[in-house]
């Protein structure tokens, strides 16, 4: 088969391999919808109680909404004034909001990652000092963690500069953003076998070019699931940090705000809940873009 005929039937086989993960995200969408009308059908009002703790929620319709009904809801206005925007116009700005401050967390988390696995990678004493702290440094809760950031960024003065509020939650959102890159790059840049490092050694070639002609190459498998893994860390990160340090204008306060008004209108508060869900997929699916980009170096993605 010469080089002509080889590349329509990898693009043929490349579609193949991309229908069966939409069909089964789908698929997987409509059985979860379809569980959740068949429990509020066949649930009891109370939800299942067990030994005094409820296992499993009401199924009542201020507690579980038809899904039809959130739908419905989503065309609606906000408000009850005629001159108010349909209620998917407000969660779509909200969105946007959110997703912009988390892209900026996420562009400083991988900046913050791939620091640390570079510095890791080149000296060994660097990693075993730096990684147990790194992944340490994750079992810190960001409800608490929020608010301290916020206070010390309000301190920060330099000439002109004032920091924002937004630049606090694009901070906490490279909390959550940094680690997955950082374990997944340092892996990659492992990656590479003992006999291509010491050809590259035994023609005197140096970290640097090594690093760019062999490593980063060797890690695309590596990065790119934990490039995805960043993107919705960071949409996570942004939207608990929206709700603990109260910035307006982002899908997290309007968790907050359409929570409080679920006892007389329970659809409307699934409306940013399903607005922060399709923000985390957008996130992740745009680095499949960054994926297209590298396909040369991906030959097969290494998770975990």
């Amino acid at each position: 088969m010469t080089a002509q005929d080889a590349a329509p039937a990898l693009r043929r086989r490349r579609t193949r391999g991309w229908l069966p993960r939409v069909a089964t995200g789908l698929g997987g969408i409509l059985v979860l919808a379809a569980g959740w009308e068949l429990y509020k059908l066949l649930g009891p009002d109370d939800g299942v109680v067990v030994a005094g703790t409820r296992i499993l929620p009401r199924t009542t319709d201020l507690a579980m909404p038809h899904i039809w009904d959130m739908l419905a809801r989503l065309g609606s206005g906000t408000t009850r004034s005629n001159r108010s925007e349909p209620l998917w116009f407000d969660v779509l700005e909200a969105c946007i909001t959110t997703f912009g401050i988390a892209a900026v967390g996420w562009l400083l988390g991988v900046a913050v990652g791939l620091g640390f696995a570079l510095l890791m990678q080149r000296w060994r004493l660097a990693e075993s000092a730096l990684l147990p702290w790194i992944v340490l440094s994750q079992t810190v809760p960001l409800i608490a963690f929020a608010p301290l950031v916020r206070s010390w960024g309000a301190r920060i003065e330099i000439g002109a500069f004032e920091w924002q509020d937004w630049m606090s939650v694009a901070v906490i959102a490279s909390y959550l953003a940094f680690f997955p890159v950082a374990v997944g790059a340092l892996r990659g840049l492992q990656s590479p076998d003992a006999i291509h490092t010491e050809l590259f050694h035994s023609y005197a070639i140096g970290w640097w070019r090594t690093l760019l002609k062999l490593r980063l190459p060797a890690s695309v498998p590596y990065l790119l699931p934990a490039l995805r893994l960043a993107a919705a860390n960071a949409v996570v990160g942004a939207v608990v940090a929206e709700v603990s340090t109260g910035l307006q204008g982002g899908i997290g306060r309007l968790l907050i705000q359409f929570a409080g008004q679920a006892s007389g209108d329970p659809a409307k508060a699934w409306g940013p809940i399903f607005g922060a869900v399709a923000l985390g997929l957008v996130a992740a699916g745009s680095v499949a873009l960054l994926g297209a980009l590298l396909k040369d170096y991906r030959r097969e993605e290494v998770n975990g």
